[in-house]
């Protein structure tokens, strides 16, 4: 645990630096993750410092994901009367975009000429982190592999999902709250709540809804895309 008296301060740092960055020059693509990832990496292979090292400096803010998961419940409690009044409709949009982001990626990987340890690995890539790596365990996939999936997922979220959305002409504030949360995850999500708050709060219920879909699915999926394309 010595390390953390470098690790954590330099993780914290960095993303403090990226945050002023972001919001002073207001850049879509200077991602605080994004850009706290740019400082961070190449410092560790320069000071030829492993990553292990750096990881158990820094692990509380590891430990700290599934708490903050969990905090997402307060916009989504204080957006409660809407979601009575459309549950039916979120929760379709959620099944057919969380069965959408599950075959895309999986029937991609198979035709690609991918192992099905691989295919299985990126199949939970949109929802988060937690949810992603028991996924991936039960399907004999490889979870470390599926963090990165599940980070870049975000990152291309967080910094083009917006985008794209106004280049579409989506305006509705739970639509697009709905897309964030179901393609990005938690890091679509924060980026969701910057921009405005209900936003965010029907980005939370979708990574809610697309993580419980997830993996309730994902058993009975995968084995079928194996038998179509594998």
């Amino acid at each position: 645990m010595s390390d953390i008296w470098w690790s954590l301060p330099l993780s914290v740092g960095a993303f403090m630096l990226a945050r002023r960055l972001a919001a002073k020059l207001k850049i879509s693509i200077l991602n605080p993750l994004l850009v706290a990832m740019a400082i961070i990496i190449p410092l560790l292979l320069v000071l030829h410092i492993p990553y292990a090292r750096y990881f158990a400096g820094s692990q509380i803010l590891n430990q700290l994901l599934q708490p903050a998961v969990v905090a997402l419940a307060l916009p989504l409690y204080e957006q409660m009367h809407q979601i009575r009044a459309r549950w039916k409709s979120l929760i379709g949009v959620c099944f057919i975009g969380s069965l959408t982001a599950m075959v895309s990626g999986t029937a991609i990987a198979l035709w690609m000429g991918a192992t099905p340890e691989i295919a299985a690995t990126i199949l939970p890539k949109s929802v988060t982190t937690p949810i992603a790596m028991a996924v991936s365990a039960s399907l004999h996939g490889i979870p470390a592999i599926s963090a990165i999936c599940v980070l870049i997922a975000g990152v291309l979220g967080a910094v083009f999902g917006h985008m794209l959305l106004n280049l579409l002409g989506i305006k509705t504030r739970a639509a697009r709250g709905l897309a964030i949360g179901n393609a990005s995850h938690a890091l679509g999500t924060a980026r969701a709540a910057e921009v405005d708050y209900q936003e965010g709060a029907f980005s939370s219920l979708a990574l809610v809804l697309c993580g419980i879909i997830t993996s309730l699915l994902a058993p009975f999926i995968f084995p079928l895309l194996l038998h179509a394309i594998g």
